[in-house]
């Protein structure tokens, strides 16, 4: 897009009516011979048609233009087009345009228009009916999307820490975002006790992710948290945390399996969950989510931790999704990277393979949409450690693998790869579940027993603490 009017034709043109009324391909078919041809003349179904389909190239983009045709074309009056779009916005709108349908025509031929141009030109009508932006409304959108995009470029922290601070919303996850912000080169730091407000901030030109970020903690204790801080200057230990911060045992150990006190205790997440477990003993009737004391907070002298296993590569993932919904250190698809084979091709070596090979790929799922307008077509967003890939499968290949299609969350394919310009797809002849590699029975012992609390399930079956994924569209 080059100028507001082509966002405003961006945003209409991928609605349900433009779609069903295959203004789509036609549109961007003029586009592209323009681009390549400043002189390319674009054709009108009719003459009479130019005027009103001018600015979006003989398609009918916007719901006023169903108007302008009806009286450019057939003659209608301005009443009589009024009830043609009223007919459009009814639940049966099908059968309400069809009574225009003789009036249409009649008044097409009476004004020299050939039978089967009219016709053609009636069933773009009916297609839009299935729901069109008018221009003004089509233009806000386009307005909000330059703005967001400039956003975007010019303060990405700020941009950013204001979709996390807006969660739920929109098309993509918290997880995605942060992994999109990484790529940018945007810092993304994690929940720390001493650092972190209750939302997110910006911090030295990255993002610093909020406390209310983690799982199973009331907002009020967050806030005790923090206003004791500002107060009292940043904790010194898990000690300190646990006397001062006045949230409960159960607050304490969710942020210490978010990451949140590793600065605090130099053993990291299982040092700290086992000497808050100390703390928690050595205060009698501590900690109260909630109430303050009047008795001063008393030093303890809490025992180092013993020499713990550090958390490996899987553990952490696993403890950031189930305590965040999010990680901001390796992938999943960077830890099962070396266990895909060569064979498989990452977000970015698509650019590279030749148009309508033959490739297998694999991902993290985003995003479902399986629009009614679709015939049955599901895409899908997959994200790898290097960005993301686009998903076209048909409907047989949707029966086909229907259960993997719609739950599972880290999947390999194979298909067909098809660039479109800069647009890389991937159309798909079969998919599988992708799970991590079997881990050693010790490993697999040493998972800490707050994820199976927290997740009702093993902390070695990653698809239970994974992101949710954002499903639009029509189910079966």
């Amino acid at each position: 897009p080059e100028s507001l009017d082509d966002l405003t034709v961006q945003v209409a043109i991928v609605r349900p009516g433009p779609i069903q009324g295959g203004a789509v391909h036609p549109y961007l078919d003029a586009r592209e011979k323009l681009r390549a041809d400043p002189d390319y003349e674009v054709p009108y179904a009719h003459p009479a048609l130019e005027p009103v389909l001018g600015d979006t190239l003989g398609a009918i983009v916007f719901q006023e233009q169903v108007l302008q045709v009806a009286m450019a074309l057939a003659g209608f009056s301005a009443g009589e087009a009024e009830g043609l779009r009223r007919a459009m916005s009814r639940k049966r709108s099908e059968a309400a345009l069809r009574a225009h349908q003789d009036r249409f025509l009649a008044g097409a031929i009476e004004r020299g228009v050939e039978p089967e141009v009219a016709e053609r030109v009636f069933e773009q009508v009916v297609g839009f009916s299935g729901f069109g932006f008018p221009k003004a409304h089509a233009a806000a959108f386009g307005l909000l999307a330059y703005q967001s995009t400039w956003l975007r470029v010019h303060y990405g922290p700020e941009f950013l820490c204001s979709l996390l601070n807006e969660q739920p919303m929109g098309f993509y996850p918290p997880d995605a975002l942060v992994h999109e912000a990484q790529r940018r080169g945007i810092e993304v730091l994690g929940v720390d006790v001493n650092e972190s407000g209750v939302d997110c901030m910006t911090e030295d030109g990255g993002v610093r992710i909020g406390l209310g970020y983690v799982n199973g903690i009331r907002e009020e204790e967050m806030r005790l948290l923090a206003a004791e801080r500002e107060r009292g200057g940043p904790y010194g230990d898990v000690g300190e945390l646990a006397s001062r911060s006045g949230v409960s045992a159960d607050a304490l150990e969710k942020l210490a399996w978010a990451g949140a006190c590793d600065l605090l205790e130099p053993g990291g997440r299982r040092a700290a969950l086992w000497r808050l477990g100390i703390t928690a003993g050595a205060l009698p009737g501590s900690p109260r989510a909630g109430k303050r004391s009047d008795q001063l907070a008393l030093p303890l002298a809490i025992p180092a931790a013993p020499r713990l296993r550090e958390l490996g590569g899987w553990d952490r993932l696993v403890a950031d999704y189930a305590s965040t919904g999010m990680t901001l250190g390796e992938h999943p698809m960077g830890l099962l990277r070396p266990s895909l084979g060569e064979e498989v091709a990452t977000s970015a070596d698509l650019a590279r393979l030749p148009d309508r090979s033959r490739i297998r790929t694999a991902g993290l799922v985003v995003a479902r949409q399986r629009p009614a307008t679709a015939k049955g077509i599901l895409f899908m967003l997959l994200e790898d450690e290097h960005g993301t890939i686009n998903l076209i499968i048909p409907p047989a290949v949707y029966t086909r693998h229907r259960m993997v299609a719609r739950t599972g969350p880290l999947l390999s394919v194979r298909g067909r790869l098809e660039h479109r310009g800069a647009n890389i797809n991937v159309v798909v002849e079969s998919l599988e579940r992708l799970h991590r590699p079997d881990m050693p029975d010790a490993e697999v012992r040493s998972i800490e027993p707050d994820v199976r609390r927290e997740t009702g399930r093993d902390g070695g079956d990653l698809e239970a603490t994974l992101p949710a994924v954002h499903s639009f569209g029509r189910r079966g």
